[in-house]
């Protein structure tokens, strides 16, 4: 099992920056990767990034690239999410998301499909102002 609880959501106008947290407890922190994810109203969640369970690769949503930072620090057991140049369409409620079959010991670095995502958090709102 991994509990997830995202923070650092807010309000901000367009052209701020926002960097949201993860803390996980349960499974070693270190043996997974983790993603973040986005759902606007009306729409479908959406893949925003990932990062592997040492933290050397990542992935980003074309919409973020240049962007957003996906970052983690495993002595803390964190997952970060660095928002720069926000965008009103960058509104949505937030989730990370734990990935425990992407390890070390699989060979899969990530996967950026909700559906290989196994634990999520309750979501933090994001809300870019124009």
């Amino acid at each position: 099992q991994v509990q997830l609880v995202e923070s650092g959501g807010g309000l901000v106008q367009a052209g701020g920056s926002l960097r949201l947290s993860c803390a996980a407890s349960g499974r070693t922190f270190s043996n997974y990767a983790m993603g973040w994810f986005r759902q606007a109203p009306g729409k479908e969640r959406e893949f925003v990034a990932t990062i592997s369970w040492s933290g050397s690769s990542t992935y980003y949503a074309d919409s973020v690239k240049g962007r957003f930072t996906i970052s983690r620090d495993n002595a803390k057991n964190t997952v970060y999410l660095r928002m720069n140049s926000l965008k009103p369409e960058d509104t949505a409620v937030y989730y990370c998301a734990a990935d425990v079959d992407s390890t070390y010991y699989s060979g899969r670095n990530y996967d950026i499909r909700g559906s290989a995502y196994d634990y999520w958090g309750q979501g933090t709102q994001v809300t870019v102002s124009s």
